[in-house]
């Protein structure tokens, strides 16, 4: 009788803990859905630089440029509002990490390491690396005229590292500065304190058309052919969230809404995967 009732209490012991750890893990499946997460706020929290142009600036004080438009389309697929947090670069990959928003905007050069550590959405734009220099200057006519030079590239961007192995080809030393501000090394650009700023060819050249009397653009591109895209974070809860938006993204270039808007801020449609791929570097 004793053994009976020592079992009895013991089963029921492991019965409550079992039915303890269904709910708990029921709890936590429940939660691990940022998709289920973001349409019950309603809201879907970017991170991105709002100097980022054409793709994030500010005109008079408020945000313009292509992701305003693209992510209010997103936004429509997914049937929640869009609210933007406006970042110094350096601190926009480590607030995703830190959950302080949903996906990046940015966008980003999507890289092999990079997919290693984030979990990125379908490209949206060309990002092969390209340099602008001075109106007049009339010694910088090719990549290589950059020998010997000082050249300004975005801190902890990928045209930074394209720019510092492409440097390293050449055979004078090129002195590179790297900014947190693109709008301040295209500042110095134009004070003649640096020869050329590295970065990706539709910021270059929407700039350059910008402010024709200040910059031109260096041809060809000196980088590898890469693309720009957004990301979120390599979690199994926001796999659902990428997964969506990139249906969304699929949409929006079947019904042509995607190339719109690569022409209206790039200036022509570009040929972008619509499918997983493999980096070039």
């Amino acid at each position: 009788m004793q053994l009976d009732s020592q079992y009895s209490k013991l089963s029921k012991t492991a019965g409550g803990l079992a039915l303890a750890l269904a709910m708990a893990m029921g709890s936590m499946a429940a939660q691990a859905d940022q998709l289920a997460d973001v349409k019950q706020a309603g809201e879907l929290v970017v991170g991105t630089e709002m100097q980022f142009a054409p793709f994030d600036f500010l005109t008079k004080g408020e945000q313009d440029g292509l992701n305003k438009a693209l992510f209010a389309e997103l936004g429509k697929e997914l049937g929640v509002k869009i609210k933007f947090i406006d970042l110094p670069w350096p601190s926009v990959l480590p607030g995703l990490e830190a959950k302080k928003f949903d996906v990046v905007a940015g966008p980003i050069i999507e890289t092999k390491a990079r997919q290693e550590r984030y979990h990125f959405m379908l490209p949206i734009a060309e990002a092969t690396v390209s340099l602008m220099a001075g109106a007049k200057d009339d010694k910088l006519t090719k990549p290589a005229d950059i020998a010997g030079k000082t050249v300004g590239a975005g801190k902890g961007s990928a045209q930074l590292e394209e720019l510092k192995a492409y440097a390293a080809t050449l055979p004078e030393k090129v002195t590179i500065r790297e900014y947190v501000d693109n709008n301040q090394a295209y500042a110095d650009l134009a004070a003649h304190r640096l020869s050329a700023v590295a970065n990706s060819l539709p910021n270059i050249s929407y700039v350059a058309a910008q402010k024709s009397n200040l910059y031109k653009v260096v041809q060809p591109p000196f980088g590898k052919k890469s693309y720009f895209a957004f990301l979120g974070r390599k979690d199994a809860d926001a796999d659902s969230l990428i997964a969506a938006l990139d249906a969304a993204l699929l949409k929006m270039h079947a019904d042509g809404r995607l190339a719109a808007l690569q022409k209206q801020w790039l200036g022509a449609e570009m040929d972008v995967p619509k499918a997983d791929f493999t980096p070039s570097w």
